[in-house]
């Protein structure tokens, strides 16, 4: 494929906690120069006028579940991938409980390899533990893959690492990034017993948080804390969805040195409790959205740096099997098309700035992660890059939508700011609702 260069005039640029104006030069894959004024030195430039519209690094999202290869029913790296560069990620970190699940170095390089053929936006995957694969484990290599993912609260695929010294010697002996699901399966069981004998398998989704409680949330979080602090595991904690657990991570060092680090979901910023009578199962994620409290609570531990990443658990289900009664009906939801959107929406509702949307999304996943050459906008750095226009509204509806299972938690949402170009590796693959150069996406490397 033959890269253009592509200059972009007039943007409002977004990068490191400031945002200026001036021009933006892409040759090949990457950020040539950025300037006050650059001027086009040949006829074949493809010039772009960004006049009032903000350039923003790629969003790199570290949480995704595309379902492929297995239950492609749900969704699958094609689909799922262009809606994300559509939703203005441009690199993406799947997760491990697909079927077969992503447990063996062959199986791992089998995602890798459908992948490289059909994504949109550049690509790693984590490796997935269990209570009986840690040769495999630490067969993998920490340059290549993004981390090790463990669930310490069963979830879809059934993944469950739950053998206390199994969990110790995969703390010790990997050098990989850990990532954990946190929920206590005791306190969840229990709980879930006690609503069954109430309700039957009927059970109104209002209870749903109670269920999956906080105390299983800080019972499940605070013991892999511990460990991780024990053995000098790099832990980074999933989807954080409670006040209490805030308190566990503190903001006493730079990202770049922390060795427990955490993450916030859009879904666990923008619902609450008070949503359930209204979106039903479409809201049922593990862990559960809970209290507008605290909801609260993690919007501030976010802006104070306690909370270090905000993701997407994009993890789709078909309608039907959304539309069922409680206990039949799979935790999880379409996420990546409106991620970036709904955080912008919260810059118009003056809860968080642009330039700590761009540290949270782009720059501190890049930085977690240690990928290369990714999630700024930086000379030397690969170009990937999206364009938004803040005043540009629109409603998110059926026909606009493009997650394979074809619904959306946010159907009847207007947002207020719009993507209009996202830039992979310096090929324009979205431009106003049209795709090209679908084949610009690369897997993510590692400097480690």
């Amino acid at each position: 494929m033959q890269l253009k260069t592509t200059l972009i005039k007039n943007a409002r640029i977004v990068n490191e906690g400031t945002i200026f104006k001036g021009d933006l030069l892409i040759e090949g894959e990457f950020i040539k120069e950025i300037g006050d004024s650059i001027s086009a030195k040949t006829s074949d430039v493809h010039v772009i006028d960004a006049e009032g519209k903000y350039i923003l690094p790629g969003v790199i999202d570290d949480q995704v579940h595309f379902r492929e290869p297995g239950l492609t029913q749900k969704a699958n790296i094609e689909t799922e991938s262009k809606a994300a560069v559509a939703g203005g990620i441009t690199s993406f970190i799947e997760m491990p409980n697909t079927n077969p699940q992503t447990t063996t170095i062959e199986k791992l390089e089998e995602k890798f390899t459908i992948a490289s053929k059909t994504s949109a936006a550049n690509y790693s995957f984590m490796f997935g533990g269990t209570n009986d694969n840690l040769d495999e484990i630490l067969k993998v290599d920490p340059k290549n893959v993004a981390a090790l993912k463990l669930f310490l609260g069963s979830s879809t695929g059934n993944m469950l690492v739950d053998n206390p010294k199994v969990l110790e010697e995969i703390f010790s002996k990997t050098n990989l990034l850990i990532a954990v699901h946190c929920e206590d399966e005791d306190t969840i069981k229990k709980n879930l017993e006690a609503h069954l004998e109430k309700f039957g398998d009927d059970i109104p989704i209002r209870y749903h948080p109670i269920i999956r409680s906080e105390e299983a949330c800080y019972l499940s979080s605070s013991k892999a804390i511990e460990l991780a602090k024990k053995t000098g595991a790099r832990l980074h904690v999933f989807h954080l969805s409670t006040g209490k657990e805030t308190g566990l991570f503190d903001n006493k060092v730079s990202l770049k040195d922390k060795k427990i680090t955490a993450e916030v979901c859009v879904h666990h910023l923008w619902f609450s409790d008070e949503d359930y009578d209204e979106k039903g199962t479409l809201i049922k994620w593990n862990p559960a959205v809970k209290k507008a409290s605290d909801r609260e609570k993690l919007w501030e531990a976010l802006l104070e740096d306690r909370i270090d990443v905000i993701a997407t658990d994009h993890a789709p289900h078909t309608i039907e099997e959304k539309d069922n009664v409680y206990t039949k009906a799979p935790s999880g939801g379409p996420l990546v098309q409106h991620a970036l959107p709904a955080m912008l929406e919260m810059y118009h509702k003056n809860r968080i700035s642009i330039e700590k949307v761009v540290e949270k999304m782009c720059h501190n996943p890049a930085i977690l992660f240690q990928i290369d050459r990714r999630g700024y906008v930086k000379p030397g750095y690969f170009a990937d890059l999206v364009m938004v226009d803040l005043n540009n509204p629109w409603t998110v509806k059926k026909e606009n939508l493009l997650y394979k299972c074809g619904w959306s938690p946010f159907e009847g949402t207007t947002f207020k700011s719009r993507i209009t170009h996202t830039f992979v590796n310096g090929s324009l693959v979205y431009h106003n609702s049209k795709f090209n150069n679908l084949n610009a996406a690369k897997r993510l490397t590692f400097n480690r």
